[in-house]
């Protein structure tokens, strides 16, 4: 989601990321689903500047979003090609296959947040060929999976270390079956990334985006709940 000011001299914007389904509905009230009561969600908010929104669009063009609603005025974008391309439907299935954009928040402290995203035509499997081998760290995975992709301690860094379920939340325990947020804390830390697509073979075949966000605080959170890990596989 892509929220803009249109207000005179006014440069400000918000993207948020989440995981909850249907939200939100465009030109109506939004009513939470009760059945989600039971299940883990995860929501991002990014205050940003209005100059972030055309790296956010690079983007997203690998990933093929469907764009199901858009009132932002053409006069806001004029200077955003990527944005007005993915407004129009406008996907490239050329290369390059992926993307690595940086924005920053807007704030007197701002986050650095890193962008990595990649199209069907990649073949890549996102957190080990694109996550871990951009951080240059191994990365402490919490997801859905499957029986095809495991935990991979290949080599001396750069390894995919699956997060035990269930896992303790604030003393709250939670599950993966319960929980529909994919994530990863690196090691050593500060990075934390929310992936679309869960850690599953089928994503290769995919798009999928990740956001990385460079901030002890979110990360130390997020590293709390990393603390048991399954072994290596032999």
């Amino acid at each position: 989601i892509i929220i803009l000011s249109i207000a005179a001299a006014t440069d400000s914007a918000a993207w948020i990321l989440h995981t909850v389904p249907g939200f939100p509905a465009a030109k109506t009230g939004y009513s939470w689903p009760v059945a989600e009561n039971a299940r883990g969600h995860l929501l991002i908010c990014l205050t940003i500047s209005e100059s972030q929104i055309n790296a956010i669009a690079a983007s997203l063009l690998l990933v093929q979003p469907v764009i199901y609603y858009n009132d932002i005025p053409q006069t806001e974008t004029a200077g955003m090609p990527y944005f007005n391309k993915l407004a129009d439907g406008k996907i490239s299935t050329l290369p390059p296959f992926t993307s690595r954009q940086t924005i920053r928040t807007q704030n007197a402290n701002p986050v650095t947040v890193h962008i990595y995203s990649k199209s069907e035509s990649s073949k890549y499997e996102i957190y080990k060929k694109v996550i871990a081998k951009v951080l240059k760290k191994t990365i402490k995975v919490w997801s859905r999976r499957d029986s095809k992709l495991k935990g991979d301690c290949r080599g001396s860094q750069r390894h995919i270390r699956l997060i035990k379920s269930p896992a303790a939340i604030n003393d709250h325990n939670t599950n993966l079956e319960a929980d529909i947020t994919n994530w990863a804390v690196s090691d050593p830390g500060n990075i934390f990334c929310h992936i679309d697509k869960p850690y599953m073979k089928n994503q290769t075949r995919e798009p999928a985006m990740a956001i990385c966000i460079d901030n002890i605080n979110i990360f130390a959170r997020f590293d709390a709940i990393a603390a048991q890990l399954e072994d290596c596989p032999k």
